[in-house]
């Protein structure tokens, strides 16, 4: 009588690499890792509250983001260059449309501070070490679901070397996933193969200055092996400053948007796209933009605050819980975010999102109204939050 075992699945050739590893194949690249939630491939856009709303804990492989920013600030340039010196701190290949060397001297340095990402595995406790020992796995996953809706402080993003204790005797640290960065220092680059500038062309109208940026990009794609990650960072798409007049006709940027996207699906473990546009040019009512929304697979909209409110007595505290809290200097508006399922959907973005920006950090948070004027406890943030027999009494 023969036996034979059943609830086999048939594997052919191709289906062994099917499926991503989380366990092997993120700690294989520096900077990447699988997604808490379904496992796709992840990586940081160096800004760990920014990382959280896209609701992966990290930028989803595969993917384009456009960040619109209304008025004349600088605030998309920000996040475009902790995205920057996050590619060149893991050893990605960093691809800049429209400017040189003088961009990247200007990428923020890392900051090092105590129980940051200079951690060490001597520097740490008998409980923290035993505390990696039982579930070292789960460190690469960062604090998935603690969003900014779920608490005022800063999204508890690890950024903290993963310490490997399958080698009790040599623990070995890896890579952090997400930086701190300092923008009064300069990230010192050692090798410039990390960096690859692309320029634009002027050519006649008759001729788009999108195709030599695709050439070059596909080119170096197709040269580079699997294992390298490339960030193409795009910043003021369609700027006059940097755009030949005629590169705003949508059958060039379209078409463009087109061909990048098809260059994402083409590789999707080794491409991430980083956008800003100028909205205040190019407001999101024109047909135009729509349709350029409509080609990313992210749009988060910037409206920073007028400047007449840096002055203003109330704004002060507009935005802030406590003193001891950073007054807001924008709004933030989530129109679209990358896929967040195999079904679909978004993350629970239900609160009105505001950013700061201060030397060591862009902090993305929920925006609440001020305190009730006279409520001394609540701008002291001395208050524990717990009713007295004098708040229930009607």
């Amino acid at each position: 009588m023969s036996f034979r075992k059943r609830n086999v699945g048939l594997s052919g050739p191709s289906a062994q690499h099917s499926k991503t590893d989380p366990d092997t194949f993120p700690a294989s690249i520096p900077g990447v890792r699988a997604s808490p939630l379904d496992g796709r491939l992840t990586t940081s856009t160096g800004t760990s509250s920014l990382d959280d709303i896209l609701g992966h804990s990290g930028f989803a492989l595969g993917n384009s983001l456009l960040i619109e920013e209304n008025g004349t600030t600088e605030f998309g340039a920000t996040l475009l260059r902790y995205f920057a010196a996050e590619g060149v701190v893991q050893g990605h290949k960093v691809h800049v449309v429209g400017f040189g060397e003088p961009w990247a001297r200007e990428l923020p340095g890392v900051s090092v501070t105590a129980g940051g990402d200079t951690a060490s595995p001597e520097s740490l406790t008998g409980h923290e070490k035993e505390r990696m020992k039982i579930a070292w796995r789960y460190e690469r996953l960062g604090d998935f679901g603690a969003g900014p809706s779920s608490a005022r402080a800063t999204p508890a993003i690890n950024r903290k070397p993963v310490i490997d204790s399958s080698n009790e005797k040599d623990p070995i640290p890896t890579t952090a996933f997400c930086h701190t960065y300092d923008l009064t220092k300069r990230l010192t680059i050692s090798d410039p193969k990390y960096l690859h500038f692309i320029p634009i062309h002027l050519n006649s109208q008759s001729e788009s200055p999108f195709h030599p940026i695709l050439q070059s990009l596909r080119g170096q794609l197709t040269s580079s092996p699997n294992s390298v990650i490339h960030r193409l960072i795009i910043p003021n798409l369609l700027s006059p400053a940097l755009y030949p007049p005629h590169a705003s006709s949508p059958q060039h940027v379209l078409q463009f948007l087109h061909s990048l996207r098809a260059l994402l699906r083409q590789y999707p473990r080794q491409l991430v796209v980083f956008i800003t546009l100028p909205v205040m040019l190019y407001p999101r009512s024109t047909g135009l933009t729509r349709w350029m929304e409509l080609l990313s697979d992210g749009v988060i909209e910037l409206s920073p605050f007028p400047h007449s409110t840096d002055t203003a007595p109330s704004a002060t505290t507009s935005g802030a819980a406590t003193a001891q809290e950073e007054k807001p200097q924008g709004m933030v508006r989530v129109h679209r975010l990358p896929v967040f399922s195999e079904k679909g959907g978004g993350g629970n973005l239900g609160d009105d999102l505001a950013f700061t920006v201060s030397r060591r950090k862009f902090l993305i948070k929920p925006f609440n109204l001020p305190p009730v004027e006279g409520d001394t406890e609540a701008q002291r943030g001395d208050g524990d939050g717990k009713p007295t027999k004098v708040d229930i009494e009607f």
